[in-house]
């Protein structure tokens, strides 16, 4: 199994999110159950059935972020550099077309929030980025075709 690479940010929201499903959510769906339950005749019991479904999933995502913790690389902050792209760097980018500028959190696959600005190494834009220098010029192809992306700036 290849590792995960998380930030420290990452590896923490993870772990929250981890206890959160094992103490406040696996409880709430316990007593949704056992409410369920006490109605009766489980073959015509749709909250009992919503419920099963609901702690399905709930222990199918216990066992996968498990599972990822079990093989997760965290970022050491102190080692990274901007001298080339890599995880864990904030980006500042232009798109050599239209002008936009664009600022970045280069992230592992796990952690991507675009409404933040944290993209995937693994994006097209991110894996254009990975391992250029400030000054140099990046072509990623995205699905709406090839976009040139001049790199303005590498910080921690």
């Amino acid at each position: 199994m290849t590792k995960t690479i998380l930030t420290q940010e990452g590896l923490e929201k993870l772990q929250n999110e981890l206890d959160t499903l094992k103490t406040v959510k696996r409880r709430e769906v316990a007593e949704k159950i056992k409410t369920a339950l006490s109605f009766g005749d489980l073959s015509e019991n749709s909250e009992y059935d919503e419920a099963k479904n609901e702690q399905g999933i709930i222990e199918a995502r216990i066992s996968q972020i498990e599972a990822t913790l079990m093989n997760v690389e965290v970022l050491d902050a102190e080692s990274l550099t901007t001298d080339q792209i890599q995880i864990g760097n904030k980006i500042k980018i232009k798109n050599v077309k239209t002008g936009q500028i664009l600022e970045l959190s280069m992230v592992g696959s796990r952690e991507v929030d675009m409404k933040v600005g944290k993209i995937s190494n693994e994006s097209p834009v991110g894996s254009a980025c990975m391992g250029s220098t400030v000054g140099e010029i990046v072509e990623a192809e995205t699905p709406s075709g090839a976009v040139k992306y001049e790199i303005l700036e590498i910080s921690k």
